[in-house]
């Protein structure tokens, strides 16, 4: 069993934990900081045990309601974060920064504002191209020595960088896109992943919305939601999308779920070292993916769904060219 999934299982977390993302960041206004705390608070209460934020979301908004929300509970759960990319004040804008010395100042800003002494787990959020990738996950492990965090992850990397990084300290996660509708993984990290004993952590495992069913029109996304530059869901290519959520939607039906929950039943049918963190404003949508949890596919169901959505299959790239160039993950040609 991977060090991610006994850690989960000591504060009996569901495989399925909850992406914080979405209160705070990318999908538009912001959630009401009142809004946001009994959202969390519900979530807890239903049984979410796996908290995921980051330095980077609501420019560390996300972290002080995550931390505001949590108090109290620290020991009855699971607290992950990530550091490396943030939002520079002076700026205005995104900035990439591995370097040993940002990543121990923002670890500890992040202890901070998450009114605890140790994160679960910790990310370097972006690789940063300008420093080699062995210099911040040794500062990560560093931290791992001081106990401020007890494990070190990573998020958006390719195989081979993950290769490179588990030779200076060993990588208890890899945070990536995956979804029915994202395959990338595939390509070559989920072998890497298996090889070192890493768990993957998903992203997104509901395609940013795509998966629900419930996107039907891109145009009224509000203003600042990160899919309007995402080429899947602009006006050419988001038309033929909703073509492949047909098969899928019966297959749900069938089944008696809800497309959310098929698309996590898929996600955990790939195996239990394969985490999913969907995010979500609702607490209701947080309640229907909770139910996912006991699900389990049949093989030919599993099959059957393998053959939608493929690469192939699907109508433009994940990222905009600005967006991928952030990243470091195996793309399909």
């Amino acid at each position: 069993m991977s060090t991610l999934l006994q850690r989960l299982a000591e504060v009996e977390s569901p495989t399925i934990g909850l992406g914080c993302m979405n209160l705070s960041h990318g999908y538009g206004i912001r959630v009401p900081e009142p809004e946001a705390l009994r959202a969390l608070d519900a979530a807890f209460d239903m049984g979410y045990r796996h908290f995921d934020t980051a330095t980077l979301y609501g420019a560390t908004a996300n972290e002080r309601v995550v931390g505001q929300a949590l108090q109290g509970k620290r020991d009855r759960l699971f607290l992950a974060s990530k550091c490396g990319l943030a939002i520079d004040p002076e700026l205005g804008k995104r900035v990439i920064d591995g370097r040993p010395e940002t990543i121990r100042r923002q670890c500890e800003a992040s202890l901070e504002r998450l009114r605890t002494d140790h994160l679960d787990l910790y990310y370097l959020h972006r690789m940063d191209r300008q420093v080699p990738i062995e210099e911040s996950v040794g500062a990560l492990g560093r931290l791992v020595e001081e106990g401020k965090i007890r494990a070190v992850g990573l998020s958006e990397i390719s195989a081979a960088t993950l290769r490179r990084a588990r030779t200076e300290h060993p990588i208890a996660a890899v945070q990536s896109e995956y979804s029915l509708w994202t395959r990338n993984p595939e390509i070559a990290l989920i072998e890497a992943c298996r090889e070192a004993d890493t768990a993957l952590v998903a992203f997104s495992p509901l395609g940013r919305g795509f998966l629900t069913g419930a996107l039907r029109e891109p145009a009224a996304f509000e203003e600042g939601d990160m899919r309007r530059h995402m080429p899947r869901f602009n006006a050419e290519n988001y038309p033929k999308n909703l073509r492949l959520l047909e098969d899928f939607t019966a297959v749900a039906n069938e089944l008696g779920v809800t497309p959310a929950q098929l698309a996590l039943a898929w996600l955990k049918a790939q195996g239990n070292d394969i985490i999913p963190i969907p995010g979500t404003r609702s607490v209701e949508h947080m309640r229907e993916n909770l139910a996912a949890e006991p699900l389990s596919l049949d093989n030919p169901t599993v099959a059957r769904l393998n053959a939608m959505m493929t690469p192939n299959q699907v109508a433009g790239a994940r990222y905009s060219e600005a967006q991928q160039a952030d990243v470091d993950t195996e793309e399909f040609g």
